[in-house]
Formats: C-alpha cells, structure tokens, sequence
C-alpha cells in the first residue's frame, strides 16, 4: 500500500537554517531515504517552495484563486514522501525514523487510494526539486 508522509514545519524556523545546518540535516535525512530506497519504498519525495508563493483555488466554477496556502496552524507543510509499506505500522516506523533525525517536524502519515505515476521531479538550477 502507498501512504503519503507530510513533513510541517514552522517555515520562519526552516528558513532561518544556515545552509550548513540544513546541509548537516538534509545529510542525516539522505541516510533514511537511502535506506527506504534500497528496500524499495521511497518513491517521489520534494521540499516544497516557499508558502509565499503557493496559491489556493476554491469555491465552485472557476473557482477564486487565493494568494496562500491559509493554513490554520503554525506549521506549514514543507515537503513530502511517497513510500510503498506493507502496513501502516512500516509507514508509520518510516516516518519515526524520519522524526528522529528532525525532531521539529511533525509528520502526517496518510494512505494514498489513487497514485499514477508521472515523470521524474526535475532539478533545479540549486540541486532542489523544482
């Protein structure tokens, strides 16, 4: 079964890293996704931009296109994985393994009933998906 893990976080926080130590986390989060892709688990995976560029769509017809994502919380969603488990318990295992090694996130573990794969999540100039 497929199950989405959603990674928040408090964006003025993240935004706030050096890049040294979001270099320093992103290398103890590859080591996780290292393992979940050699056991064949990881599928797609991105940081998400910045929230001030993210756009709502709502309401019927066309719909309103809002400027945001008007979460109420504290936390933004910053980023995902797709991974492929055998239960619930594997996905959410997954996602502690992850927490452990980012401690301030919070992740949401969600099943996934509709996934059709697409291409490869290009680079961007800055070695991030884009």
């Amino acid at each position: 079964m497929l199950y989405a893990i959603l990674a928040y976080h408090v964006e003025a926080h993240v935004r706030s890293w050096t890049a040294a130590e979001d270099a320093a986390l992103m290398a103890d989060l590859n080591r996780v996704h290292d393992r979940l892709t050699k056991e064949g688990q990881l599928g797609p995976a991105a940081r998400l931009d910045a929230t001030r560029k993210a756009h709502t769509l709502r309401g019927p017809g066309d719909g309103l296109l809002l400027d945001g994502p008007f979460a109420e919380t504290k936390e933004q969603l910053l980023g995902f994985y797709v991974l492929d488990c055998a239960s619930q318990a594997a996905a959410i295992e997954a996602a502690r393994e992850l927490h452990h090694v980012n401690p301030s996130a919070v992740y949401e573990i969600r099943p996934i009933s509709l996934y059709l794969p697409g291409t490869a999540i290009p680079m961007t100039d800055k070695g991030r998906p884009g």
